[in-house]
């Protein structure tokens, strides 16, 4: 297993990251357990969740599972543990967004749910257009003094709110964003646009969830078993989308490759990208999205793939404009 930088920090993190979300809803507490200690074996250092994971009716669930995992002894210092903020914890008024309120509230409640004293990486999971920055930043800030978080990242934010942000993080002589995850993935190219290059100039890690299109880039065609078991919004984006899959699953073919590894291999090439965040429901799937690093993509291969799933056209202005 590689390691990287996340981003401008001195952090090291894996080339891959355990992505927790199916802990408690596909995958049982036991085998969650076995997935982490898995990943810990195969190099895998940094481990995403959230604080809403677990399931509608179970919110905190999946950080309750990997606290107990952590729990079991010899396992917290070999993490870099990432959780989040925002979504909504209860149905009271302020039990959700960035409000310093919340923000304070949500962060001794993840800590007390997977069992300790710090989390290396608070990611704000969506942007709060309710709460100014000042407040946001000054509750970041206090929490970073108390030593119950290390950095901070963001989640599913556009260009403007990164830029945002760490300006007026910078303003403060505080370090900011360092991280931002959004999604990103062969069939969905919208953030070479402006986030990507918004995430290169300000010197921030990118971690993109569903690296393999939510399951359409995973060789679903030829996977009669996956297919009758995938979720009804699966099944219509595949109608939808069907002469593309069956033109990118025959060229993986072509070039003897599984349509999975191509689609996560193909975002790592990305130079900006830190680590693609990975759900393995399998110990053979986790073990195989290790390998596929050493993938390597030809002018041709990118070129007949950008054919199948193209993008915005490039990084803006030039993408629209002269």
């Amino acid at each position: 297993m590689d390691y990287v930088y996340l981003g401008r920090s001195g952090l090291k993190v894996s080339r891959l990251c355990l992505g927790t979300m199916n802990f408690g809803t596909y995958a049982l507490e036991n085998e969650s357990f076995d997935i982490m200690d898995k990943a810990l074996d195969l190099g895998i250092n940094f481990f995403d969740t959230a604080n809403v994971y677990g399931g509608e009716n179970s919110r905190g669930l999946t950080e309750e599972i990997i606290g107990r995992w952590i729990g079991k002894g010899g396992r917290r210092d070999r993490i870099v543990l990432a959780t989040k903020v925002f979504g909504s914890m209860g149905t009271k008024p302020n039990e959700s967004g960035l409000s310093a309120y919340h923000i304070k509230k949500a962060c001794e409640e993840s800590l007390r749910r997977l069992k300790t004293d710090h989390i290396d990486l608070y990611q704000m999971h969506h942007i709060d257009r309710n709460t100014p920055w000042d407040e946001i930043w000054q509750a970041m800030e206090q929490l970073v003094r108390e030593g119950k978080i290390i950095y901070c990242g963001s989640s599913n934010f556009a260009a403007w709110n990164i830029v945002e942000a760490n300006y007026e993080a910078q303003k403060r002589n505080f370090l900011g964003l360092i991280s931002e995850q959004s999604i990103y993935n062969l069939r969905n190219r919208h953030i070479e646009l402006e986030v990507i290059p918004a995430c290169r100039a300000m010197g921030m890690g990118l971690i993109p969830w569903s690296p393999m299109g939510g399951g359409i880039l995973c060789g679903i065609l030829n996977n009669p078993e996956g297919g009758r078991r995938a979720r009804p919004q699966l099944k219509a984006s595949v109608e939808k989308l069907r002469p593309q899959i069956e033109a990118y699953e025959a060229l993986c073919a072509e070039i003897g490759k599984k349509p999975a590894d191509v689609a996560l291999a193909w975002v790592m090439s990305n130079p900006v990208v830190t680590a693609p965040i990975i759900g393995p429901r399998s110990m053979q799937q986790l073990e195989e999205n290790c390998l596929v690093s050493e993938l390597k993509f030809t002018e041709d291969l990118l070129k007949k793939l950008d054919e199948i799933w193209p993008g915005p056209g490039g990084e803006a202005p030039e993408a629209y404009a002269w």
